[in-house]
């Protein structure tokens, strides 16, 4: 993130006069073209690991800006918290929440390196959530589909992850949810009711389709969302998902997503991306990806990911 581009203001609250170290907090306020993100490292006393926690988020932040060049929302916050470590995940667990205002809770590991951190996915996951309003239990695999699509196309475009390892890491998601196909509707998949992978990579074959869509046209996910982060989205109001889709596409001027949200909404078997594939010159030898070059599909796959 350039320096021009990011306006960096350091809050620190200290662990003294009477304030516990678990009380801590130090708060530091990112600035892009008009919107704001105050991230909050919490209980966290060694300086040093301090700066590194919020370089991690401010570059997780700056892979989700990649999108529409500015943050999600106007204003929201994150607060990274630790926890002992155990188990192989540097970041155990990731929340966003819309009670009051608009926060993204990352509970890091606190023996992780910050190479560990810079692999992971959780915090991008997370930010994606940020161009979406409250979706309920019916649009949960609009949500958790945005977020798991994003995850990787903005981690590439940030240089997070090589474009062709974004593209296999997708593969690999949407080869989880069909093991997952339980013969529910998509849309019946609220919380607790299983099927989580499918949730997921459905919902992000989902919008790999409508974004390949659009772009065939001119235009992008990317550029819809920008446009209605512009006219309608609300970081603590809850929208219907036809009424969501409904908006993208007056956005867009086309029918991209509602016709696709029927069709995926009512399934009860994972989409086929064999015509997402074909489109992106991406085609399969045995478990293995083969991507073709200087052609149609590389250029899309360049226009989405980055060059290959």
């Amino acid at each position: 993130m350039s320096r021009r581009a990011l306006l960096l203001c350091m809050t620190v609250v200290a662990a003294q006069g009477g304030v516990h170290a678990r009380d801590a907090v130090d708060a530091r306020v990112l600035r892009e073209n008009g919107t704001e993100l105050r991230i909050e490292v919490r209980g966290v006393q060694d300086g040093t690991r301090v700066g590194m926690l919020h370089r991690w988020a401010a570059e997780a932040a700056r892979a989700a800006r990649t999108a529409t060049g500015r943050f999600p929302l106007d204003a929201a916050r994150v607060v990274i918290s630790q926890r002992p470590g155990s188990g192989a995940s540097p970041v155990p667990w990731g929340q966003t929440s819309r009670r009051g205002d608009v926060s993204v809770l990352l509970y890091v590991r606190d023996d992780a390196t910050f190479d560990e951190l810079r692999a992971d996915w959780t915090a991008v996951h997370e930010f994606s959530h940020l161009f979406h309003p409250y979706l309920g239990d019916r649009g949960r695999w609009l949500a958790e589909g945005l977020a798991s699509y994003y995850q990787n196309v903005l981690r590439a475009r940030a240089g997070l992850l090589e474009p062709r390892e974004a593209w296999r890491r997708l593969d690999g998601g949407f080869a989880r949810g069909r093991d997952a196909t339980n013969g529910v509707p998509l849309s019946a998949l609220g919380r607790g009711r299983g099927g989580t992978m499918r949730v997921y990579w459905a919902g992000a074959a989902y919008w790999l389709e409508a974004d390949l869509a659009l772009r065939r046209r001119g235009s992008s996910l990317d550029a819809v969302l920008a446009g209605y982060a512009g006219c309608c989205l609300r970081g603590t109001a809850w929208v219907s998902p036809e009424d969501f889709v409904a908006a993208l596409d007056g956005i867009a001027g086309t029918d991209v997503f509602a016709s696709r949200y029927h069709r995926y909404a009512g399934a009860t078997r994972f989409p086929a991306v064999d015509a997402s594939y074909a489109s992106l010159g991406i085609t399969r030898s045995g478990s293995t990806l083969r991507f073709s070059r200087d052609d149609a599909g590389a250029r899309l796959r360049a226009q989405v990911m980055g060059a290959d």
